[in-house]
């Protein structure tokens, strides 16, 4: 499997409009081949970051996902979008096992 964790300051007078893209952009990801769980969140003490955790199958996953439609429409309007450097990382992960709470 394969996991991004990524985060994206974003301007705050333009939260509303990252918010509407960041929404069809996990909608539209769900539904994609290969793609385990894409979720984007509103970090709870920042709130101009969004922060998306994806997990995928595998590599090749990934790279269709980022050769689509929705997610070039998201990268093409982020630079516009942003209010600061954004980070990404990516894990490969041999092994997950689902914790009890």
């Amino acid at each position: 499997m394969l996991v991004v964790h990524a985060m994206f300051p974003i301007d705050p007078d333009r939260m509303d409009e990252a918010l509407e893209l960041v929404d069809e952009l996990v909608e539209k990801s769900n539904r994609e081949p290969g793609m385990v769980d894409y979720r984007a969140a509103v970090d709870v003490q920042n709130d101009t970051h969004i922060r998306f955790i994806e997990r995928y199958e595998d590599a090749d996953a990934f790279e269709a996902h980022i050769g689509t439609e929705h997610f070039q429409n998201f990268e093409a309007k982020l630079p516009e979008l942003l209010g600061g450097e954004p980070e990404a990382t990516r894990f490969i992960v041999s092994d997950a096992t689902e914790l009890e709470l």
